[in-house]
């Protein structure tokens, strides 16, 4: 049984589609043309992409909170307390 069925959270592939998704609406070329304003002074790209930033942001902190990997922590705090980061070989 892998940790994302003994955990509950979602397995690798579903963090790649979540990634697939994120990089084909980043192409917004349905709003080139539009001149439309929000709020009346920001365009409607520029809109656009900071709300792409913002989840952009939240995304990447899920995936550094989710799907770390384990075993690199383990390795940082092998090599901090002065152990070798070879396995010990």
């Amino acid at each position: 049984m892998s940790r994302a069925e003994r955990t509950g959270t979602p397995g690798w592939k579903f963090y790649v589609a979540v990634w697939l998704a994120m990089m084909a609406v980043h192409q917004d070329f349905w709003n080139w043309r539009d001149a439309t304003l929000v709020f009346g002074f920001v365009p409607v790209g520029l809109a656009y992409h900071l709300g792409y930033s913002i989840l952009a942001a939240v995304v990447m902190a899920v995936l550094v909170r989710r799907a770390w990997p384990a075993h690199l922590e383990a390795l940082e705090r092998e090599t901090a307390d002065g152990g070798t980061s070879d396995g010990g070989r």
